[in-house]
């Protein structure tokens, strides 16, 4: 349960991180990361499977690029309808994503190494 908590609480930090480096992101405060922290997990173990294997063969003829695109467009789906969280553009939604997806990462190996 703590390691649930934990990958959690990395996820709405990495909101954060993203809304600090990149110009076109920004969120409100910590509660609406938490928020968004919630739908992007919820949104992975649901939608994401789903348009993974319907994009396979793009995924694949890109060699796994075309995985940022589904994350930056999860993002960029997360502004329309979450308050105090706004994506500029899809480039924004992309780069944001890719830097979730780096530190979210990091944490789930850190966290592994620790527990």
């Amino acid at each position: 349960m703590g390691k649930i908590v934990a990958r959690f609480l990395i996820t709405a930090l990495a909101f954060l991180l993203a809304a600090y480096l990149v110009p076109g992101i920004e969120v409100a405060g910590f509660y609406t990361a938490l928020l968004l922290a919630f739908f992007w997990g919820l949104m992975n173990l649901t939608v994401k499977p789903i348009l993974f294997v319907l994009t396979l063969p793009i995924t694949f003829l890109t060699l796994g690029l075309f995985s940022f695109v589904l994350n930056g467009f999860f993002l960029w789906f997360l502004g329309t309808f979450v308050d105090g969280f706004f994506v500029a553009g899809f480039g924004s939604a992309i780069l944001g994503a890719f830097i979730i997806g780096c530190v979210t990462w990091f944490g789930r190996k850190f966290i592994r190494i620790i527990g």
